[in-house]
């Protein structure tokens, strides 16, 4: 009998896959974007040094519901607000495995309105 592989084990394999393609350089950071079901959270990372140079979340901007699309929104241009701070105005985007969709397409978008390109 096969054994049930946890959903969270198949969207690490997959952020696993896309990975060894996408990567974050001191000129366009890795835009990555961590959702659980309460919170979200994206980070700029340069994966050549492997250092966070921004990030933001749902939890240090104490949003009352932080798990929501309008949370999402929040998180994404408050990341594109502090990379174009830090002089970061092109990123590559890493969606952790999960599927451009609800949140993480909101957050996405809200990052391209507020000043990101990818």
């Amino acid at each position: 009998m096969l054994k049930k592989i946890s959903k969270n084990v198949e969207r690490q394999r997959r952020h696993a896959r896309v990975r060894t393609k996408v990567t974050g350089t001191p000129e366009r950071p890795r835009l990555n974007v961590f959702r659980s079901n309460a919170h979200i959270h994206a980070q700029l990372i340069d994966d050549v040094a492997g250092v966070t140079l921004a990030a933001a979340s749902s939890v240090e901007m104490k949003l009352e519901k932080g798990g929501n699309i309008d949370a999402a929104k929040a998180v994404g241009a408050e990341i594109a607000k502090r990379g174009l701070e830090a002089q970061i105005s092109e990123v590559v985007f890493d969606r952790g495995g999960y599927l451009y969709h609800g949140r993480v397409k909101a957050l996405a978008e809200a990052a391209r309105e507020a000043g990101l390109k990818f």
